[in-house]
């Protein structure tokens, strides 16, 4: 397990560790743990990181989406925490370059399996609920899924910012114009976006994908515009 892919890995998480046992052990699998006696694989980690996770985006769906009934959030939840999804997230994380896996589970291509890597995205979630608490393990969680569930989220009154803002503005004859910047070494790109429409600016956001900046960017317009067409509260 080299610093840099440890490094790239927190970057991209969001949350550098102080407790580096807790990290070690979200990245053991069982058979590195079977050739190395004394090491604890990250199965127990991954099962309260399950837990962790499936509040933290029942709750963001249930806030962001009023409208969708509870099947309708129940298949959006679904789809998100599940193997394929997680196992996506973990290609962002660069979590196959941090894993401690045993020559035979290496030698079979274990880093490239979707079901490991999904597993140890639920370990990390678990490792940081232990070391910093629920609230900051659920704004990592909103950080880094929230854009999936969104994408997800193609249901009436619950779709995400980027389409709802596009079907304002379309009605409205014009359409929205994004311009993404990115910065920072390889390991830790960030995006700034900007949205425009009609040649004005209308929204900034920001994000570790291009994607997620444009989302963060659109949100910001969509709310803007709310706030503006939403009469002051103290006015009589």
């Amino acid at each position: 397990m080299s610093a840099d892919a440890l490094a790239r890995l927190e970057d991209a998480l969001g949350h550098r560790f102080e407790d580096r046992s807790l990290l070690r052990q979200a990245l053991s699998h069982r058979s590195f743990v079977t050739e190395h006696p004394g090491n604890e694989s990250y199965e127990r980690l991954e099962f309260l990181g399950d837990a962790v996770l499936q509040l933290a985006v029942t709750r963001y769906i249930f806030d962001r989406y009023p409208e969708a009934s509870e099947g309708e959030m129940a298949k959006v939840r679904a789809s998100v925490v599940s193997e394929p999804t997680l196992a996506e997230l973990a290609g962002e994380l660069a979590v196959a370059d941090a894993l401690l896996l045993g020559r035979g589970e290496e030698l079979t291509g274990g880093r490239e399996k979707a079901s490991i890597l999904s597993d140890v995205v639920e370990a990390l979630f678990g490792a940081v609920f232990l070391e910093v608490g629920y609230d900051v393990t659920e704004r990592i969680v909103i950080d880094l899924l929230s854009p999936f569930v969104d994408d997800r989220a193609r249901l009436p009154g619950a779709r995400d910012y980027k389409t709802r803002l596009q079907e304002v503005l379309v009605a409205e004859g014009t359409a929205p114009v994004y311009t993404v910047v990115e910065s920072g070494p390889q390991h830790a790109k960030r995006f700034h976006a900007v949205v425009s429409a009609g040649g004005r600016v209308i929204g900034e956001g920001a994000g570790t994908s291009k994607k997620r900046a444009e989302q963060a960017a659109a949100e910001d317009a969509f709310e803007r515009r709310r706030a503006r067409q939403e009469p002051d509260a103290g006015a009589p």
